[in-house]
């Protein structure tokens, strides 16, 4: 049986990455299997957080990246390479800034995906329309971004493009544009 695409959709926190990531699965056929960092892992980051006494919102940072995301990346990448060996796509949706900006570290990463058909969609935003998009969305998990947004969009990158092969994605505009972009962006992959 020949094992599923991965879908990686990546940018920066607060990029409209999770509505992407939504309305490609949908497009997908057979539909795919979305995985969603946030969901997967949102909860248990919080209590992992609260259980280590650092504050609510730290989701940046060297703390973080050693005792949280290294084990959220790698839960994800595990359950996707399950996932994927039973013939379905995955959309994997989380900001992997190290991965897509690293050539060696996005081989491995794919590579533990399951190797070949693995693809970057990156959601491209500048930081004063990200920063309008964690306001309006509102989040406690966004409050320490906030206060440090300088250092946050220095580390996030949120308009720098990947190293590594990618396609650009716009997340303006209507769902039905974006549907529109995605359909486009589906066609010129097959």
């Amino acid at each position: 049986m020949k094992q599923g695409t991965v879908w990686v959709v990546a940018g920066a926190p607060g990029s409209g990455k999770t509505t992407v990531a939504r309305a490609l699965a949908r497009l997908l056929d057979p539909p795919g299997a979305l995985l969603d960092k946030d969901t997967m892992y949102g909860e248990f980051v919080a209590a992992t957080l609260k259980a280590s006494g650092r504050p609510f919102g730290e989701r940046e940072g060297a703390w973080y990246d050693e005792n949280v995301k290294a084990h959220e990346y790698r839960g994800m990448v595990q359950t996707a390479r399950e996932i994927r060996f039973s013939g379905c796509p995955v959309v994997l949706c989380a900001p992997f800034t190290s991965q897509i900006r690293d050539g060696q570290l996005w081989h491995e990463f794919a590579q533990d995906l399951g190797g070949e058909q693995v693809r970057l969609l990156w959601v491209r935003n500048d930081p004063r329309t990200l920063k309008e998009r964690l306001l309006t969305r509102g989040s406690p998990r966004d409050g320490q971004k906030l206060d440090r947004f300088e250092e946050f969009t220095a580390a996030a990158k949120p308009d720098s493009p990947p190293t590594v092969a990618h396609t650009v994605l716009d997340n303006t505009g209507s769902l039905i544009e974006l549907t529109a972009r995605l359909q486009h962006v589906l066609a010129q992959s097959s």
